[in-house]
Order: C-alpha cells, then structure tokens, then sequence
C-alpha cells in the first residue's frame, strides 16, 4: 500500500525524521492557511512537480485560486481530497535517500545519490551509493561513509541519525520502500526529508491495528526494482508476483518492478497499476500473471482494454489469465486481438 506524502512523512516524523512543518487541510479549509507556503497535492503517485502538483504560493491572495485549482487537478487519474501546505525551506543542497529491500541479498538496502529532486530518474544508476544494511551496529560507519560519498562529512552525525530514525521506521511499520526525496540540506544546517514515498506491506496489516491510511492510496505493492528495467510484471498475490519476477530474472531479462495486486482488485484499480507503470521510461513489455480466485479475470481483462484505450504508447502487453471468469476475459480480449497465453514460460519464450 503506498502511503499519501503527509501519511509517510507522520510515520517519518514519529521516528524522529526531521520534516518541514506543515498542515493537511481540505477544501473546506483554505481560511487556516497562511502565505508564504509550498501547496502539495496529495495523491499516490510520483511525478506531481512537473504536473502542477506543487506550487509555491507567496502572496496572501492568491492561495485560494491556486488550491482550487489544485484540487481540481488530476494527476495521473488521481484527484486530491486534501492538499499539504508546508513551510518554505532555504535550501542549500537537495540529495536522494532510500531504503528498499534488496531481494537478491535479502536485506534492507541504503541507496543514496548526491543530487536529489525531480531529475532523480535520470541519473546513472552506477553513481548511486549502495550498501545493504546487515548490522545496525554499524550505523556510525555506514554514515561516514556516506557523509563521504554526499560531500558533507562534517554532517556524518546528523547523517546517522536519519539513517538509524528511517531504518526503524522501515521495520517497525513492515515497509517496501521508503524513499526521501528530495533529502533536503538547508543553509543553517539541518538535515530534512523535503518529500517522502513509504510503500507498507498491506499484508502486515493485522499487526498495525492502528493504520488509518487514506482510502484513495493505492490498494496494491508497486515496488520499483530497477528503473533500467525494459520488463514490467503485474500479478496477484505476493507469491506469484514474486515467482513471476523470479522467473524473469531466471530468463536473462531485467525486471523493472515488483507489483502486486491483491485479492480484490477491481478493474479501477488495475487501471491504476497500468499508470503507475507507464512512469517507467524503459518499458518495453508488460508481463500480466493472473491467476483469478477473488479476483475476476474478466475484470483485469476490461482494465487491460481500457489502459490501450486511454494510455498513450502503452508498451507491448503479454498476458495469462487464469481461473475465475477465464473464458468470459478470453472472449473480451479475442475482440481487441489480444492473445493470452497458456503459462509464464510460454511468455518468456516469447519475449526472449
């Protein structure tokens, strides 16, 4: 489940994360908030800056007519029910933070990169700094190291607390990722996560009974593995969308993402995933393992012919349904000359 920017920046904050200060308001709330400010949109999806999902609002009477617009502005099919509004930060460096599980070493794995902020995607991924992290005994060291790597080695200490802060938090609330970005220095000094992803295991939910996470975050784990990746996969139920990137990494092939849409994913919400994909420059194909018990194949089929319908360029699709309503998805995708195929291995060949 990916969490909403305040959402993330709460668990951030209640780990002791330094954040900017802010306030979530609705639009029946705009007389609470004051200028100068950054307006956030809160939707869960990347990529708002370049879509006019964050603006800097410095004059008392404009910050009504930009909210509303705001809020009327969807981003990626999604529409805020709530805006942050946060204070203005002086900003001396931006850099990139992350935590992430490595699936090959099975730990938790820092990535860092000295230049943060909305130009992250482009950079070459051979210049990230990349350790896993198999003892948290070793929390001063790793920030030496990283202080090193940053460029701010007279900021290590503060570097170790954001590391050790973020590690608990990725354990205690059972994360996927948890990404700052940017992780923002300022000119007096301070260390601040200046925007944060947190993507939960929804599976871990029984543990958390007090997650009151907002119904329009996405209901299913899209968890960017390699943004090189040329190979997207979409399946239900963590083990199949484990053994399906599995069985794409066995193949030779580099899977982009790890995606995962649960047991009752509508046809909404698979559209959703398809968005979320299509944020990946590198795609070339899309990998669909369905295995239909909750969820109905028919349903994924209607959200497969509706992304060809409303995502432009939509890369190659290659599909397996299978189980519950298989014949009705097989006739509906036969319309649109779309092909299903009999297994995973049968795709692979294809694609290889």
């Amino acid at each position: 489940m990916r969490l909403l920017e305040y959402e993330a920046k709460n668990l951030l904050s209640a780990c002791e994360v330094p954040i900017p200060r802010g306030k979530v308001f609705a639009i029946n709330e705009l007389q609470a908030i004051a200028a100068p400010i950054v307006l956030k949109s809160q939707v869960p999806i990347g990529g708002r800056g370049k879509l006019g999902g964050v603006q800097i609002v410095r004059r008392q009477s404009a910050i009504e007519s930009v909210a509303r617009k705001m809020f009327n502005l969807k981003i990626k099919g999604f529409l805020p029910s709530k805006l942050l509004a946060e204070e203005i930060l002086d900003i001396s460096h931006e850099f990139y933070f992350s935590l992430n599980i490595n699936r090959q070493t099975a730990a938790i794995e820092l990535l860092a990169h000295s230049g943060g902020g909305i130009e992250i995607e482009s950079q070459d991924t051979a210049a990230f700094f990349r350790r896993d992290i198999t003892d948290n005994r070793e929390f001063e060291a790793l920030a030496d190291k990283l202080a090193d790597y940053l460029d701010i080695t007279d900021k290590a200490f503060l570097l170790q607390d954001i590391i050790e802060n973020t590690y608990s938090c990725f354990i205690d609330n059972d994360c996927l990722l948890l990404e700052i970005n940017p992780l923002i220095l300022t000119s007096d000094g301070r260390l601040i996560a200046g925007d944060a992803k947190i993507t939960v295991d929804d599976a871990a939910a029984f543990r958390h009974l007090d997650w009151q996470f907002e119904d329009n975050s996405t209901e299913h784990n899209f968890v960017i593995l390699n943004r090189d990746g040329a190979v997207a996969t979409i399946a239900n139920g963590a083990g199949l969308a484990m053994a399906t990137v599995d069985a794409v990494v066995a193949s030779g092939l580099v899977p982009a993402n790890f995606l995962d849409i649960g047991g009752t994913a509508t046809s909404d919400k698979v559209l959703d995933c398809f968005r979320q994909i299509t944020t990946l420059d590198n795609i070339n194909v899309i990998i669909i393992n369905i295995f239909g018990g909750i969820v109905r194949c028919d349903e994924v089929a209607r959200a497969i012919i509706d992304a060809q319908r409303q995502i432009p360029d939509l890369p190659k699709l290659a599909i397996r349904l299978s189980g519950n309503r298989e014949s009705e998805a097989r006739q509906l995708l036969a319309q649109y000359n779309l092909p299903l195929f009999d297994s995973l291995e049968a795709i692979l060949e294809d694609i290889s």
